[in-house]
């Protein structure tokens, strides 16, 4: 419904005079609204150095977010990706290639079988580990201990993924066939299994080990990203944990409440907006697992684990070394794939706004 505006919205009657008279209220908001450029500006020339530090997180995001985002047409046309201009278009021919039977086909669905089934592992696995370290951290009383801990979990964080790799499979690999001996782990394992069991059978297969594994393969990939990405992951709950007041704490014990008390009703209630917020920002990132590490622990089809370490990022990039008419279709099971977690994102925003009031947005 529209309202037509009058000048006695504006102005005040004064029955005295019979006259017209702006209010001081309505003169500030007419200065502010005037000046309002030039009052950002001035802004902006005070605090040039913070409005400056923005400068490379903008030129990040649009170097490599928002200019690859050119390529997805390569999903609809077919051909050269470096011409993408001048190829021709498919509409969704490589994207129903996709949902053919046999051939590509297979390939792409065990692949996003796998992405979705690691993906769920560490969902399930590596968004309750954080919560429970920052809780941890919490309930360390000296400082100089709870500082050395927090630098040794957040430490993997910052090693290169080559490092993490090489040192995982360093761990887990078996004999070699020239006769070198087994990871420490996996030694370890075969000692407190027995080497006629499934894992000391699996581990001492020579140049390949556990992790060639197909039974053993996700177990090793999980508890890995645990290692790595845990503490760091942390950092936002404890800042979370931290931030609770501690008369809460001291209510609750005037109430009897232990330490496993406090936390599930004082702790777990005061985060949980945190927590969720969290929950919706992961499932955005759910699908999206990064080929790299995956691509140094599969980088052929002849590789043990190919059958469950195969997943949509992997097989993009080696359709795309295949040749010209692999590459729409490796674009196109990207796109897919980055589709189902948009799709992702909402249902779970949607679901928490109704279900807690508490939302991304």
């Amino acid at each position: 419904m529209m309202f037509k505006l009058k000048y006695d919205d504006f102005l005040v009657y004064d029955e005295a005079t019979n006259t017209y008279s702006m209010s001081q209220e309505q003169k500030v908001r007419d200065e502010t609204e005037r000046n309002h450029w030039k009052t950002t500006g001035l802004t902006v020339l005070k605090d040039w150095r913070l409005y400056a530090m923005l400068i490379p997180m903008i030129l990040v995001y649009l170097l490599w977010k928002y200019l690859p985002m050119y390529s997805l047409v390569a999903s609809f046309k077919s051909g050269d990706e470096a011409q993408a201009i001048d190829r021709d278009w498919v509409g969704i021919a490589n994207f129903a290639h996709l949902f053919e039977i046999g051939g590509d086909a297979v390939d792409f669905w065990r692949a996003f079988r796998n992405t979705f089934t690691l993906a769920f592992y560490g969902l399930l696995f590596g968004f309750p580990f954080p919560i429970i370290l920052a809780l941890f951290f919490n309930e360390v009383r000296s400082n100089i201990a709870r500082s050395v801990m927090q630098v040794c979990v957040y430490l993997p964080k910052f090693l290169s993924t080559v490092i993490v790799t090489t040192l995982v499979i360093s761990l887990f690999k078996g004999p070699t066939a020239a006769g070198g001996e087994m990871g420490v782990v996996s030694k370890f394992l075969t000692y407190i299994s027995g080497a006629d069991s499934f894992i000391g059978n699996a581990a001492a297969i020579a140049d390949k080990g556990l992790i060639q594994s197909t039974r053993y393969f996700r177990a090793i990939y999980i508890v890995a990203e645990l290692w790595e990405h845990g503490g760091y992951d942390s950092i936002v709950f404890f800042a979370a944990v931290i931030a609770v007041s501690p008369t809460s704490y001291e209510a609750a014990q005037i109430d009897g409440a232990g330490k496993m008390a406090q936390m599930r009703y004082v702790v777990l209630p005061s985060i949980l907006s945190t927590v969720v917020i969290m929950l919706i920002m992961k499932m955005g990132s759910l699908l999206s697992i990064g080929y790299e590490k995956l691509w140094l622990f599969c980088n052929s089809n002849n590789s043990g684990n190919y059958e469950v370490a195969s997943v949509v990022s992997t097989l993009a990039n080696m359709w795309n070394d295949k040749g010209s008419v692999y590459q729409g279709y490796g674009v196109a099971a990207e796109m897919m794939n980055n589709l189902i977690g948009m799709i992702l994102v909402l249902g779970s925003n949607f679901i928490a706004r109704k279900a807690s009031d508490v939302s991304l947005y």
